[in-house]
C-alpha cells in the first residue's frame, strides 16, 4: 500500500535504491547505505536507463539515486523516469558534467540534488540526510487532505432509475466545474456504463485489482485508471458475463483508501446488490446519493435502503434524488412519496429523453452535454449539495504550477501536465 510522506518502509516500498554506472561510485555509496540502515544490495550497477527498466516492473523506493553519466539527453530521460516512479519518490542524480545550466534545469524539473563525480562520502551523506528529511517532512496537503476528501456513493433504488447517469455527471462536474481531482469508480463489473458515458474504453484496471488486491498502490492507480479530463480519472470494467465476480471486497476497500490519498473527491457508482455483498464499502463514505423514481417499487426499496443505511452507514449524509420525473404520469405524488419513505426528496430531476439521447450521441456525460436544460441545472445543484460544508471548494479550483517530480504526487498526476511543464522550463 502506498502511504506518501511517511518515513521508513511502512508503505511497503524499499527505503533506498541506487543505480550507478561505475564501481568507484558504488564503493562510496554501499558503506554509507549500510550506515543509514539500508541494504547494500539495493545499490545496483547501471545508470538511469537501467533504473527506468527496473522500476517499470517494481515499485520505486522512497529515495532513489540515479546516474546520468551514460545519458545522452538527461532531461528527457528524467521525464521517462517520472513515468515509472511511485508518488513522493525523492530523486538524487549523479553525473560527470560540471554545468551550472544542467544543474539548474535538473533542479527546476524536480530533482532533489545533483552530485558531481567523483563522489565524496561527506557529499553523499549530506545529500541523503537532506533527502530523508524532505521525505519525512509533512506536506502541505497532509493534514487537510483527509478532511477535504469527499467520497460519494450513488445508489439506485431500481435498475434503470439513472444512477449511473447521475454518477458520471457528478464526477464530471466535480472535476470540470469545481476543479477537484476526482476518481470515478464504477462497481458494476459486468455491465457498467461509466466509461461508455465518457466515450472511453474501460480497460482492465478494475478486473486486475480484483484479481490481485496486493498490487493496489499509488503506482497501480496511476497506471490502471483512464483519464477523462485533466481532473477526472475512471476505474471500471467490462468483465465477460461468463466470469462471476470472485472477491471478498478487499480490493474495493483498498481502492477507496488509495483514492483518499490520491484525489480530493471520489464518486462510486454502486449497484444496490453491492450493499448486500459488501456492506463495508460504505463505512467511510461521506455522502450517499439515493436515486429513485416516483413509483411504488421505488418507494418500497427506498424505505428498505434508507433503513439499511441508518444501520450500516450512520456517518453518511443521505441525499434522496427523484430522477426522470414526469408530473403528469407519476404513480405517486411527491408529498405521498416523502410521507411513505419518511424522508425529504432533496432534488427532482425532470425526465428529458432528448437530452439523454444528445449526451449519448456526443459521447459526453449528461450534465456536460446539457448545461442549459433544467435536468442539467438540477445535476449542478446536486454537485453543490454534495460539497456543502467543504470549506476549501474555491481554493481547490486555484491552479498550481507543478514541476516534473510534483507529478509523482498523485494529486499532480491528475493535471497530466507536470512532465511537459518541466521540459518547457528546461528548454
Amino acid at each position: 500500500m502506498n502511504a506518501p510522506w511517511k518515513s521508513g518502509g511502512g508503505n511497503g516500498r524499499d527505503q533506498f535504491a541506487a543505480y550507478l554506472c561505475d564501481e568507484a561510485s558504488l564503493d562510496v555509496i554501499r558503506p554509507i547505505a549500510m550506515e543509514m540502515g539500508w541494504q547494500p544490495e539495493k545499490c545496483n550497477k547501471g545508470g538511469l536507463r537501467n533504473a527506468i527498466q527496473s522500476l517499470s516492473i517494481t515499485a520505486s523506493p522512497n529515495i532513489l539515486m540515479v546516474d546520468l553519466s551514460e545519458s545522452g539527453d538527461p532531461l528527457s530521460d528524467i521525464n521517462a523516469l517520472a513515468e515509472v516512479c511511485e508518488p513522493g519518490t525523492i530523486v538524487i542524480s549523479v553525473g560527470q558534467v560540471n554545468d551550472v545550466r544542467l544543474y539548474r534545469d535538473l533542479i527546476a524539473s524536480g530533482i532533489h540534488d545533483y552530485l558531481l563525480k567523483p563522489l565524496s562520502p561527506a557529499q553523499v551523506r549530506d545529500s541523503l540526510a537532506q533527502a530523508q528529511a524532505v521525505y519525512a517532512a509533512p506536506k502541505s496537503h497532509d493534514g487537510a487532505g483527509a478532511g477535504q476528501h469527499v467520497s460519494t456513493a450513488v445508489i439506485g433504488t431500481r435498475g434503470g432509475v439513472g444512477a449511473s447517469t447521475i454518477a458520471t455527471s457528478l464526477a464530471w462536474l466535480l472535476s470540470a466545474d469545481n476543479k477537484l481531482p476526482t476518481a470515478l469508480l464504477d462497481l458494476d463489473i459486468h455491465f457498467g456504463t461509466g466509461a461508455l458515458c465518457l466515450d472511453l474504453e474501460p480497460g482492465r484496471g478494475l478486473t486486475d485489482a480484483i484479481e490481485s488486491p496486493s498490487r493496489i498502490d499509488g503506482l497501480f492507480i496511476e497506471r490502471a485508471m483512464i483519464r477523462a479530463n485533466d481532473n477526472l480519472a475512471i476505474l471500471s470494467a467490462e468483465a465477460p458475463i461468463s466470469s462471476p465476480l470472485m472477491t471478498d471486497g478487499a480490493a474495493f476497500l483498498q481502492l477507496e483508501e488509495e483514492f483518499r490519498e490520491a484525489f480530493e473527491a471520489t464518486v462510486i457508482d454502486m449497484p444496490r446488490n453491492m450493499l448486500i455483498n459488501f456492506p463495508q464499502l460504505v463505512t467511510d463514505v461521506n455522502v450517499v446519493v439515493l436515486v429513485t423514481e416516483y413509483t411504488l417499487a421505488s418507494a418500497r426499496d427506498s424505505i428498505r435502503i434508507l433503513s439499511w443505511l441508518r444501520t450500516n452507514a450512520p456517518q453518511a449524509r443521505v441525499i434522496v434524488v427523484a430522477n426522470k420525473v414526469q408530473s403528469a404520469v407519476s404513480e405517486i405524488g411527491k408529498a405521498d412519496f416523502e410521507a411513505s419513505i419518511e424522508a425529504k426528496v432533496a432534488l427532482t430531476i425532470p425526465y428529458d429523453a432528448k437530452a439523454a439521447a444528445l449526451a449519448a450521441k456526443l459521447g459526453q456525460t449528461f450534465a456536460d452535454a446539457n448545461r442549459t436544460t433544467r435536468a442539467g441545472a438540477a445535476m449542478r445543484d446536486l454537485s453543490q449539495l454534495i460539497l456543502e460544508g467543504r470549506e476549501d471548494v474555491q481554493e481547490a479550483g486555484e491552479g498550481k504550477k507543478a514541476s516534473l517530480f510534483d507529478k509523482l504526487d498523485l494529486k499532480s498526476f491528475m493535471s497530466g501536465m507536470g512532465t511537459k511543464k518541466a521540459s518547457a522550463q528546461a528548454q
